[in-house]
């Protein structure tokens, strides 16, 4: 986006009509980078006059329109799949055929089974044709945490990438059968739970359209109180634009209780600062996964994600 600065400004939509004899005519318009949002349209403002501008009349008609403008949801390319065995309640649909399944003993042969099934070192021993058992892989739980906290310094369109980020993934997460929730942390935290249900995603939907960032409370402290309700057999995913050495403690303590703790961080500035720069090193130093999302890498289609 060129100008972003144009999602704030006030706009007004204006054109010209000759209705000559029309007593009826239709006018048609588009609107183009609209911010995330819920619009409320109220007025139609229609002003007449004749060609030498010496009669004026103007006239204004309320209306109640409403334009909803939802979180961009973008493809997304994720360098590693998540996957794990014996987690989860529902069969992972993973697109890697090898790591569908993990073998856990064998059986006799029994119709259907393939070929590469066969345990032949048993099946030389028994003088029967063994195969291989399985467990299913199970899908792994994840959890997006959204930082919707307030920021002196906030930035909107980082803020704005990072709601895009948000909904991308978890598109995304579905599609590969992952059981994904949210929790997002502002003034309010709200919590959708980790659960594969179709309602669930249209409410994911209207939240964060509605979302802004607010709240003065500090999004690692909150951030704390929220770690003992989490479930800590899940993959935590958190989303942030600000990173300092309360987040880094936050998540060192939740990186000892989850299962795994991935940050997603997107600079409020173009360049990331040398304090930033130790502050990441560390992060994947103590082994956590950190993925730097800068301007360019959330200008391309689809989004590469990596370090997940």
């Amino acid at each position: 986006m060129k100008n972003p600065e144009k999602l704030l400004s006030k706009r007004e939509i204006k054109r010209i009509v000759f209705p000559y004899f029309k007593r009826e005519f239709e006018l048609t318009y588009s609107m183009k980078q609209i911010p995330r949002g819920e619009h409320q349209l109220r007025d139609i403002r229609i002003r007449t006059g004749d060609v030498f501008g010496m009669v004026k009349k103007e006239v204004v008609f309320s209306v109640e329109e409403q334009l909803i403008a939802y979180p961009n949801a973008r493809p997304v390319k994720m360098e590693k799949q998540i996957s794990s065995y014996g987690q989860g309640s529902v069969s992972s649909q993973s697109l890697h055929l090898k790591n569908t399944n993990v073998a856990t003993g064998v059986r006799e042969y029994m119709p259907g089974d393939k070929f590469s099934w066969i345990d032949w070192k048993q099946t030389a021993k028994k003088n029967t044709m063994i195969t291989k058992e399985f467990e299913q892989e199970k899908s792994t739980e994840i959890l997006l945490v959204l930082d919707s906290c307030f920021y002196d310094e906030e930035n909107h369109i980082s803020y704005e990438a990072l709601l895009e980020l948000a909904i991308s993934l978890m598109d995304e997460l579905y599609k590969q059968g992952t059981e994904v929730g949210l929790l997002t942390i502002g003034e309010e935290t709200v919590h959708v739970p980790v659960h594969n249900e179709p309602t669930k995603k249209e409410l994911v939907r209207q939240h964060l359209t509605r979302l802004q960032p607010e709240g003065s409370k500090p999004f690692p402290l909150k951030l704390k109180e929220e770690l003992i309700k989490l479930d800590s057999g899940s993959i935590v995913i958190l989303l942030t634009s600000h990173i300092d050495e309360a987040f880094g403690d936050t998540v060192k303590k939740m990186k000892q209780r989850m299962k795994r703790v991935v940050v997603l961080y997107v600079p409020t500035t173009g360049n990331i600062s040398e304090t930033e720069r130790h502050a990441i090193e560390r992060f994947r130093f103590e082994g956590i996964s950190f993925c730097v999302l800068s301007a360019s890498a959330l200008a391309t289609n689809p989004l590469e994600v990596s370090h997940i």
